[in-house]
């Protein structure tokens, strides 16, 4: 199923300690009852796509090291502080599979901003979305998905840099490297989430992610001190991407069916390649629309036959 990292993450039973004030997230989750769930869903992708057109625009000061450190910093801090996760009480293999989940968050993380610091935003997110369709694709045995497998490659094809074209090849390696840990992180958030309850295990992942990173965040340290402003942008980066749409997924994958939310998400690409005509100014030409529409079809009509399984 499309994007099952989100739905897997996100449809267990919290377990969080009580506490006398709702939490931020408690308040946003609260609010977005009046939402419909898929007006939901559809705020949860814009706001993702929003944190990566801010995340670009740190590149410049931070580098795309420094801001991966900021982002999942204040990430792994807010998810540890609301979750409070026990540590013990598991077994060594669990240990393992939440310490990989970890590594995978970080290298996912750097690989795709290092990509979207070479390429279009909508081209990245196209390249890096491969990596749940190649899962999804892969776990099915309906020869339908042979042909969703065939327009994402074929959209992979119209990227590739045959003609010198403007088109970054390194940003396509990166691109495609996120993809492949988009693809890891799927299965590992599986693993980690039968052996963890709730997201306690994710907040652990968070944790390893953000000492994993640690060294890229040091060597930002320069600027960060110089403008503070730096770290409230992280700040934002961090709860656009990540606090925001959790709370607002949470919400609606109470009152929508898993197959639904997969065919929603496949919009992303097409919401990425519009945040960046609009916010970053990244025009797309012909083969680059093309590609785009070539995953999404492929992602959309994946998700739809999951859906009749």
């Amino acid at each position: 199923m499309i994007n099952a990292v989100r739905v897997s993450a996100l449809s267990q039973d919290a377990r969080t300690v009580a506490s006398p004030l709702p939490s931020p997230t408690a308040r946003l989750r609260e609010a977005a009852g009046a939402v419909p769930p898929t007006g939901l869903i559809l705020m949860s992708i814009l706001s993702v796509q929003v944190g990566a057109a801010l995340a670009k625009s740190l590149f410049a000061s931070l580098g795309p090291g420094g801001t991966v450190f900021l982002r999942i910093g204040f990430a792994a801090v807010i998810m540890l502080a609301v979750g409070r996760p026990r540590i013990r009480g598991h077994r060594r293999a669990d240990y393992v599979a939440m310490v990989l989940f970890g590594l995978t968050i970080a290298g996912m993380n750097l690989s795709f901003y290092s990509a979207i610091a070479r390429l279009p935003l909508g081209i990245a997110v196209t390249l890096e979305f491969v990596g749940p369709l190649c899962v999804a694709v892969i776990g099915s045995r309906r020869r339908l998905d042979l042909l969703w497998a065939a327009f994402a490659g074929g959209g992979i094809l119209l990227l590739a840099p045959w003609d010198n074209s403007a088109i970054d090849p390194l940003g396509v390696v990166f691109a495609l490297t996120a993809a492949g840990g988009w693809a890891a992180y799927i299965l590992l958030n599986v693993r980690v989430g039968r052996a963890f309850p709730g997201q306690s295990g994710l907040a652990l992942a968070m944790g390893i992610s953000c000492l994993v990173t640690l060294p890229l965040g040091i060597g930002a340290s320069g600027p960060l001190l110089g403008d503070p402003r730096l770290l409230a942008a992280g700040l934002g980066v961090s709860v656009l991407s990540t606090v925001i749409p959790f709370s607002l997924e949470h919400a609606a994958l109470k009152r929508l069916p898993a197959q639904v939310f997969g065919v929603l998400m496949s919009l992303e690409p097409a919401v990425a390649a519009l945040v960046g005509v609009i916010l970053l100014h990244q025009a797309l030409g012909l083969r680059a629309l093309l590609a785009l529409v070539g995953v999404t079809l492929a992602s959309v009509g994946s998700a739809r036959s999951s859906a009749g399984d």
